[in-house]
């Protein structure tokens, strides 16, 4: 098995990786990012077609690159896929492509990323990925009949996927009401689940964005909402229960003609069981019920119950020289934000430093050499 060394290794190489990667490099420090998509900026080419960033262009740059963008401007998925990859070649990040890694282990204080046939080592690891990586179901789903088209939101493009007829989205997100709007021009749609709340104002408007956006990026999600508070404190342990809706409202989906419908609780005869006994004869089912942690690649007793890794900010008390970045709420609310994951990697990219340089003075004097101060 094919074996490289580094001082840090970086696993992912999302917008959360290539910020690490920006900072340990300023820093000096010899490191690699590993990437499983083909691609920089995959991650993002690989969600719906129509999908725009609900952060403006302004909000939406890594440190050193604004985002080529007019600032009010809601970049598209693809612009996004672009500048990440225009992002890694500017700094010349090393970043390794088609590498998945599958799995995370540490012996005798040294840690071994494997991938298929390559292995990694570092004394220390950086997992740069959200903790958004598998789509979740509920266990009915399977009971649905086969005619019945189903796929998690995770896996839609674009409505050539979908029979005719109804589509029922389980879940009403934003990510829900983003596809009801969509879906809603040409079909029968029906948006099921809680109503998670709604910013109140017009994105788009002249106020909503020299005002309330600022306040609401660089301020509520920035500062406010931090584990340093303790607004912000009680807003991360409800931060499961998803974020209101930013730019498609109420008014929007009522506009559009999508029908509100209460959470779906079961299947009855094939059909998708309502909380309030109806079943509904739809075509389709779109899950927009939310991702799973996707981390059991890690060896390490780190997780919790639902496999989320137990940190501090990022640091990881229980195994030293691992640290996450991009985690929702990893330090604030804006920690899995384009404009909030730069502050998580400078920081951890401070710790991580300060750790290279230590092992670097403690193997000198290992071999007996004295430092000059």
């Amino acid at each position: 098995m094919e074996k490289t060394t580094f001082d840090v290794i970086v696993i992912g190489g999302g917008q959360a990786g290539l910020s690490m990667g920006y900072h340990l490099k300023q820093r000096g420090v010899r490191f690699v990012i590993l990437d499983a998509n083909a691609r920089i900026g995959d991650a993002w080419r690989q969600r719906w077609d129509s999908l725009r960033l609900f952060s403006p262009a302004r909000y939406d740059g890594l440190a050193g690159m604004p985002f080529p963008a007019p600032p009010d401007a809601f970049p598209t998925k693809d612009e996004m896929a672009d500048y990440l990859e225009a992002y890694a070649a500017r700094f010349e990040l090393p970043v390794l492509t088609g590498v998945r890694v599958d799995k995370l282990s540490r012996i005798g204080g040294r840690f071994f990323v494997r991938a298929g046939q390559r292995q990694f080592e570092a004394a220390q690891v950086v997992v740069a990925m959200a903790n958004l990586q598998q789509g979740r179901v509920p266990a009915f789903a399977r009971e649905l009949a086969p005619d019945i088209v189903q796929l998690h939101s995770m896996d839609y493009k674009n409505p050539a996927q979908l029979r005719e007829g109804g589509v029922l989205l389980v879940g009403a997100g934003n990510s829900g009401a983003e596809l009801a709007v969509e879906l809603a021009a040409k079909r029968r749609v029906w948006l099921a689940g809680r109503h998670p709340g709604e910013v109140p104002f017009d994105m788009t408007s002249l106020l909503g964005q020299l005002v309330f956006l600022r306040l609401l990026f660089r301020v509520l999600f920035h500062r406010v909402l931090t584990i340093k508070t303790p607004m912000g404190r009680k807003a991360r342990l409800k931060a499961h229960t998803g974020t209101p809706l930013i730019r498609q409202k109420s008014k929007h989906l009522t506009a559009a003609g999508v029908t509100r419908a209460p959470r779906v609780v079961g299947v009855r005869d094939g059909r998708p069981l309502l909380a309030d006994g109806r079943a509904l004869d739809v075509a389709n089912v779109i899950w927009c019920t939310g991702s799973g942690a996707g981390f059991s690649w890690i060896d390490l007793p780190i997780l919790d119950e639902a496999g989320l890794p137990r940190h501090d900010g990022g640091v990881v008390a229980e195994v030293p020289g691992l640290y996450f970045v991009g985690l929702h709420f990893l330090y604030a609310f804006s920690s899995a934000m384009i404009h909030g994951v730069g502050r998580d990697a400078a920081r951890i990219g401070d710790v991580v430093a300060a750790s290279v340089v230590r092992e670097g003075r403690e193997r000198l004097a290992a071999r007996g050499v004295t430092q000059l101060a």
